[in-house]
Order: C-alpha cells, then structure tokens, then sequence
C-alpha cells in the first residue's frame, strides 16, 4: 500500500475512532423518552442525541404532533445542553430546549412553538431488541360484526363518530381518533382499509408508531405517504392503490423491528423503529399499548383487522 493511502486509512481511524469516543464519553448521547406538561398534563415526546464528527452533536426530537424533526446542533455548556428548531405545523416562534442529564434521567424547560414555557422530563428509551417468537397464535378478529365492542375513543379526542355496519369500521367525517381497549406488545396485524380522495388516516402500533394511511397514489415513496412509519422509515416503494379501493396492510411489531405488507408487497423488511411518532398517546416504549386509529384527519373505512400474539 502506497504512504498516502496508508495515511489515509489511519486518518480515518483517528476520525471514527474520536466519533466512537465522543458518543461513549458523553451521557447525552442515545434516545430518549420524554413527557412535557401541559397544562397539568404529561404528552409524550422524543429526543435522540448522536455525535457527528469529533466535536458536535446533532439529533432529531419529536414533538406531541408532526414528525421528528433534525436539530442542526446541541449545545452544552456548564452542565447544561440545549438547542432550537423552527416551527413545523403549529406556532410560529422557534422552539428552545435547555435541560440536564443525570445518568439515565433528563429534566428541564422548553419555550414552545407559542412561545409558552413547558417542563420536561424523560429516561433513556429502551433499547426492545430481541428475537422474533417461534410461534404465533391464531388471528383473532378485533372488529365484531356491529358494534364497537373492544373500542374506545383516545382521551381528549372528542364525541365519537365511529360506527361499525357489517363488519366494517366507519368514520364517515372526521372526528375523534379510536383505540382498542386492550393492549398489546408484540405482533401480527392484518388489516384492510378504504379512504375518498384525499382523506388521510393512520394505524399507531402500540399507540405509539403510526403506519401511514393516506391518499398517495402514484407519489414517490416517503415516510409520510402510505406504508410509511411516519417521519422515520420510508417504503422501498409506494404500493398505494387509487382511492376508493380496499387495500391491505399486514404488520408484524416485534420489540422496535418492523415489516410491513402493502397490498400483498413487502416494503418495509424488519426496520427498526427508532422513536414514538406524533400524535402518540405515550412515551413508555417498554410498555404494551393499544392499536389506535386516526380520525381527524378525514373519512376512513377499516375492515377484516385481525390479530396474532406469541405464543
């Protein structure tokens, strides 16, 4: 090997090597689930921390609605770390986040988006990598025949409008969002779906992961179109079919990994998903959680939605 290339690969090293060293020294580094207050109550919300070269830290935080969103840098300073980013759907002021760490806890203030000061507290996200169960159970049905028996509005989502006419789940206009009434942890979910033109909806895993459901026909593949975990895992390609047609998802959440089957292809293969999307009704990863329905967004038709568990 010629010198230059020699000192090229050592370079490197050193570079990586100072990455590696960055992230290990500093406590900050890694995910994080957060709650902030608001107005006497907790919402859930995101962070995670990475180094970036041998100096900076960078990362991406998700908020009670949206999607995660980069933060161009994290300061720290005398015990303290902070950063900003700008408005995305709500508010119009930059958002400023300064807190502290101790170990794996994290607590402090943040001036939202309306300019409003709000606390903050959070712990280190679960890591829930772990192997796949063997087995499964047999798919049980969690829609009956006509009624909404097994389902609940999400708090604070308003009068229901859903109904349920021949095995079909219904929400004829937008309303309140529908959660089942119990939870789950690992999983199989086989669902099929309908929307108008232009409607928009979502199926949140545990309460806290949307899957995309959305009127993208013939759009490139993204994160926020159909098939997408919202914000962070993108489809390898759009497997939408026209609106007005019933499609199908089947969905298998095992810990964070994820493989989702649109309309009979697999466009997400056992991604990891790193955090809670917006909208989430929790921060608490490690914990079992309901399959919950977006009805805010537009009229939406949901049938044939069965479950398997592991044995």
């Amino acid at each position: 090997m010629k010198p230059i290339a020699i000192w090229g690969c050592m370079a490197l090293f050193a570079m990586c090597s100072s990455q590696a060293l960055l992230a290990q020294e500093n406590e900050l580094t890694g995910r994080w689930d957060l709650e902030v207050e608001y107005d006497g109550r907790w919402a859930p919300a995101w962070l995670e921390v990475e180094a970036s070269g041998n100096k900076a830290l960078v990362g991406r935080f998700v908020s009670l609605a949206g999607s995660a969103r980069p933060i161009a840098e994290v300061h720290q300073k005398d015990g303290l770390f902070s950063f900003s980013i700008p408005p995305q759907w709500i508010g119009s002021q930059y958002m400023h986040l300064t807190g502290t760490v101790n170990q794996d806890a994290m607590e402090g203030h943040i001036l939202d988006h309306m300019g409003h000061p709000r606390a903050f507290r959070g712990v280190r996200a679960p890591k829930l990598l772990y192997p796949a169960p063997e087995e499964w159970t047999k798919p049980r049905p969690l829609i009956a025949k006509g009624s909404l028996e097994g389902w609940t509005t999400t708090p604070g989502s308003g009068p229901n409008q859903w109904v349920v006419e021949n095995g079909v789940l219904k929400s004829p206009a937008s309303g309140a969002n529908l959660m089942t009434t119990e939870a789950f942890m690992d999983f199989k979910l086989h669902v099929e779906f309908r929307y108008p033109e232009h409607s928009n909806s979502g199926i949140y895993l545990r309460g806290r992961y949307e899957v995309q459901v959305e009127d993208s026909y013939g759009k490139e593949p993204n994160s926020h179109f159909l098939g997408g975990v919202y914000g962070f895992l993108t489809p390898n390609e759009n497997a939408a079919a026209k609106p007005g047609e019933w499609q199908s998802y089947d969905i298998t959440l095992v810990g964070r990994r994820i493989t989702v089957v649109a309309n009979g292809k697999t466009i997400i293969h056992n991604q990891i998903i790193p955090g809670i999307t917006g909208g989430a009704l929790d921060s608490r990863e490690g914990e079992p959680g309901p399959i919950y329905l977006q009805g805010d967004h537009g009229p939406v038709e949901y049938r044939n939605m069965t479950i398997s568990v592991p044995k």
